[in-house]
């Protein structure tokens, strides 16, 4: 796709935006590429992880507490530099690229909504400096709270709703910018079993909707299994790809899942042997 057709494709999408239509359901074109990425701090925590991500991909990223899941994901999203590496999104750096920096949108660990905002304003503020008109933020923050499942949630504030419609409020605030990639981490991890549960479908539905890639940090080897596509399993401590797994229906969920613990179980056991520094 050339200069031309982006501005095209932005026109129309503003176009959409002006008469409040919801955008039509997207084809994820982003191709995510991961390669030989490193981060040190005092040790070297990230050794050398590569894969890649075909649009529309659901990727779980697993590994042992402390192996950089979460350090990894900020550098996918550009919040955070390699040490030595390289990232691209349809073959353009993350980082450095101002252009593209609108194609990711992330739903951290927290919902960080402003308490003394309404929902959809929460979900606006993401478009100002878009330059929409208030109107048309207020539209468009409306689509994707009813994608989320908080239609008629609009002008309550955190405070007035659960945990779980946070979280959903947070999603909505991640999608509003039509990101090709969308990056959450442990988004779920504060909710009780039955709202986890509910939140993975929800989730899942969403992402077929949408079509967007995603990347999705988890220290649960079951919610892994229930909702992504593709499984990335990072080894312990400077982690690298152990295995990269096509969750695609062919093995049993209940081995999968056996298989993922034991690696998990073997990498800690690793981890221990070689002692803090490792």
């Amino acid at each position: 796709m050339g200069a031309g057709d982006d501005r095209r494709h932005d026109g129309h999408r503003q176009a959409r935006l002006r008469h409040g239509l919801a955008p039509p359901h997207p084809v994820a074109r982003v191709k995510l590429e991961v390669a030989a990425v490193g981060k040190d701090y005092l040790i070297p925590v990230i050794d050398s992880v590569s894969f890649a991500a075909e649009a529309g991909d659901f990727v779980c990223l697993l590994g042992p507490n402390g192996c950089g899941k979460t350090t990894l994901l900020r550098i996918v999203g550009g919040i955070e530099p390699a040490t030595r590496g390289r990232v691209t999104l349809d073959g353009h750096a993350v980082i450095a690229d101002q252009r593209h920096v609108r194609k990711v949108g992330v739903v951290f660990q927290e919902d960080r909504l402003l308490p003394w905002m309404t929902l959809r304003d929460n979900v606006g503020l993401v478009l100002t400096p878009l330059g929409l008109a208030a109107a048309e933020r207020a539209a468009t923050a409306d689509r994707y709270l009813k994608l989320a499942g908080l239609g008629g949630f609009e002008d309550y504030y955190p405070g007035r709703v659960s945990g779980g419609m946070r979280q959903r409020a947070a999603i909505a605030r991640a999608l509003a910018i039509e990101p090709d990639l969308l990056l959450m981490d442990e988004p779920f991890g504060a909710l009780d079993a039955q709202n986890r549960r509910i939140m993975q479908t929800e989730v899942r539905r969403i992402w077929r909707q949408t079509g967007r890639t995603i990347v999705f940090v988890t220290h649960s080897i079951e919610e892994a299994v229930a909702i992504g596509t593709t499984l990335v399993m990072l080894s312990a401590r400077p982690s690298r790809v152990r295995e990269l797994i096509k969750n695609d229906g062919h093995v049993e969920r209940a081995k999968l899942v056996d298989d993922l613990n034991t690696m998990i179980m073997e990498e800690v056991e690793r981890q221990q042997g070689a002692g803090p520094g490792a």
